[in-house]
């Protein structure tokens, strides 16, 4: 069923989530409207939907979405790769999801990667190093209200700080895992570098999810934070002009600008998925051991240091719906997958099919 309707999100412009999807809209050309804030506090009693008689999400994340259930009512709905397939079939034109199923299935992969990992290169260099925090506690009080009292932002400014600082360890960010995470951001933006030599998207002349999902964490990393931002500029000015370019791509004509054939991706691919293999695998799959065993915090050795954090059910979630997608794929396209996947340690995340 194709929809005219507007659609509404409530959002903020540090929320890498956010960019992604407000750029998404703007590539699809899908009408939109957003409202920055905290949608909790625009949700609840005495906001300004307090006449829709909305329930806020829980927990509340943004962006958050405002979209119709099956009997018409307006729920929030706030997980960025659904609400992105839904789109695809309530609008139609310019999709951002590739028709061939292998390809299709990288996508996926690469969107999950950008969300559940990159994502991690962007808190650890918003809240480890001094400079950085400084600069992140100062500006996102004013990105939720730019004409906050003094005495209000500086309040507004510690709580945050301390917060997130103190959260570091719950995405594994710490002294010992710093110059892994690090590390693995450097080798990211060298293989963007290279790539973006070649395409000037993931998959070809045409922008897909796995592309918005990491612009959205590059535009904090590159735009937002000085030490992640420097970095990006002695590496890859490549990266650091594709950010910028990403923003609004609604003039980009797609029937002119195809994907590339899955058997003429360029090396580079390969060498994005290896660093796929290298981190986030090893951090999936420690993640789900711990979930099967009830555990609260896990510990794996990946890419050569102790990795210790938080427990997440939604990591365990990413791990079943990456294997849903391949074992959806015909047997032909499964091969062309796994050939590709070969020596990357991708192949690992794939249980044996029940």
């Amino acid at each position: 069923m194709l929809s005219k309707e507007k659609v509404t999100l409530i959002g903020a412009p540090p929320s890498p989530y956010t960019r992604k999807m407000i750029a998404l809209l703007r590539y699809r050309q899908i009408p939109y409207e957003i409202i920055w804030g905290n949608p909790g506090e625009l949700l609840e009693s005495g906001g300004a939907f307090e006449d829709l008689d909305i329930e806020p999400p829980k927990p509340v994340l943004l962006p958050t979405f405002l979209m119709r259930d099956e009997r018409g009512e307006i729920k929030t709905v706030t997980d960025s790769t659904p609400i992105i397939r839904r789109l695809e079939n309530e609008f139609e034109g310019r999709s951002v999801i590739p028709e061939d199923p292998a390809l299709c299935f990288l996508n996926y992969l690469l969107e999950d990667f950008g969300d559940e990992w990159v994502t991690k290169y962007m808190f650890h260099y918003r809240w480890h190093f001094k400079e950085d925090a400084d600069n992140a506690s100062s500006i996102l009080p004013l990105n939720h209200k730019v004409d906050l009292a003094g005495d209000e932002w500086k309040a507004f400014k510690n709580g945050i700080g301390s917060r997130q600082i103190e959260r570091l360890w719950v995405v594994g960010s710490n002294d010992t895992t710093a110059p892994l995470i690090e590390n693995s951001y450097k080798r990211f933006l060298e293989i963007m570098e290279s790539h973006l030599s070649n395409l000037p998207f993931l998959f070809g002349r045409r922008p897909s999810s796995a592309d918005f999902a990491i612009y959205g964490q590059l535009t904090q990393l590159i735009g937002l934070d000085p030490t992640s931002r420097a970095i990006a500029h002695d590496i890859s000015l490549r990266t650091v002009a594709w950010i910028n370019s990403m923003e609004d791509l609604s003039g980009i004509n797609p029937d002119k600008n195809p994907w590339q054939d899955f058997e003429a991706l360029p090396e580079t691919m390969k060498l994005l998925l290896i660093e796929l293999g290298r981190v986030y695998v090893p951090a999936l799959l420690a993640n789900s051991l711990s979930l099967n065993k009830g555990e609260e915090t896990w510990e794996t050795e990946i890419d050569g240091s102790t990795w210790t954090q938080k427990t997440f059910n939604y990591q365990g979630k990413c791990l079943q719906w990456i294997n849903q997608e391949f074992y959806t794929l015909a047997d032909h396209d499964q091969k062309r997958v796994l050939d590709i996947f070969e020596g990357t340690g991708c192949e690992n995340l794939l249980m044996k099919e029940k």
